[in-house]
């Protein structure tokens, strides 16, 4: 953890994708102590493997690796709680699914809350206990045709379940989509729809590079290795995404390689975000002075340019060709608030 908060990100989270062992409790409490000291973010991650639309077996099961990762939320004082709902098993897509969804993940809810309150007074080791709030619950897009947890089901059962917030998975979104995340404009519509669906400026996002084949996500690769880009997400937060309360975490392979990669990237949109707007109030003080027009001043630095043999400084930023993803989480939680992080197990 010291290695991530010497990068300068101010968030990660650990993966509990097994069975919490009772050795790891140790280990989880002095994450917490220090991200307390530090105002450092922590999140954690359920199981991979759920089945809370199978039986009552497979759910009973399910429902017992999640409890220990509950446990371990509260002892690292983690703010989100990332979980998946599994197969659709014998409900298929539909209502019937969405609502079984729901009330599993409202019961989790209840669970948290009760786990978090549950002899409060006799942990005084663990400040955040009362002067904090119970972790939210998230719920993740997934990256499978197979799975339930398209955008549309997860903002259905959000909706309707108070405790619960969106996990938007980009590397799934991408795949179950077919490599529909092109474009900041992509980005837009995305944050425009989660907002206006639930209301929310605060956004917990996941990011890597992402082989898919037909609608499905194959594996996690590193950012520059896929067709998912991130410099149009970049380019969105600083635009156009200034509402925007968004952490990045980073699910690929290189972790905090790729975790710092968002983060400069970031920093890089926003440079050109400053240069051009500096262009643009030079060009506006020299058409006061000169008289001429701006398009004159404008079209004149095109035949400088030409002439130099460089492209001309657009006057409207224009989208990267599409690249690999990485996860920053919020790294400046004010103007643009993306943050860098990595997932750690």
């Amino acid at each position: 953890m010291d290695d991530i908060i010497s990068l300068g990100l101010e968030t990660m989270e650990v993966q509990t994708v097994r069975m919490v062992a009772p050795q790891h409790f140790e280990q989880y409490w002095q994450a917490g102590v220090l991200a307390n000291k530090t105002d450092f973010e922590m999140n954690i991650h359920g199981p991979y493997y759920s089945e809370l639309l199978g039986g009552k077996v497979e759910r009973g099961r399910s429902l017992a690796k999640i409890e220990s990762t509950l446990q371990a939320a509260r002892t690292i004082n983690a703010r989100h709680i990332t979980l998946h709902a599994g197969h659709y098993g014998d409900f298929g897509r539909g209502q019937a699914a969405n609502q079984q969804v729901a009330n599993v993940f409202s019961g989790i809810v209840d669970r948290v809350h009760t786990i978090w309150h549950d002899d409060e007074d006799e942990f005084p080791v663990f400040p955040w206990i009362k002067e904090g709030s119970p972790s939210k619950i998230g719920v993740e897009t997934s990256g499978r045709q197979e799975l339930w947890g398209s955008l549309e089901e997860v903002l259905e059962v959000v909706n309707h379940v108070e405790g619960t917030v969106p996990v938007l998975n980009i590397a799934h979104i991408h795949a179950r989509g077919h490599g529909q995340m092109r474009t900041s404009e992509d980005y837009g519509e995305l944050f425009d729809m989660v907002r206006e669906s639930i209301g929310t400026k605060e956004f917990y996002c996941h990011f890597s590079g992402v082989e898919h084949r037909t609608g499905n996500a194959m594996h996690y690769t590193q950012i520059k290795k896929s067709d998912l880009n991130f410099e149009p997400l970049a380019e969105f937060i600083v635009e156009d995404g200034g509402w925007l309360d968004i952490t990045l975490i980073s699910d690929s392979p290189l972790l905090e390689h790729d975790a710092m990669y968002m983060m400069q990237n970031i920093e890089k949109s926003r440079h050109k975000q400053l240069e051009r707007k500096a262009r643009e109030d030079r060009r506006r003080a020299l058409s006061l002075q000169t008289g001429k027009s701006e398009d004159e001043l404008r079209a004149k630095e095109s035949q400088i340019a030409a002439a130099r043999g460089t492209a001309p400084a657009p006057t409207t930023e224009t989208p990267d060709a599409p690249a690999e993803q990485a996860p920053a989480k919020k790294e400046t939680k004010a103007a643009t608030k993306a943050k860098g992080t990595a997932k750690k197990t």
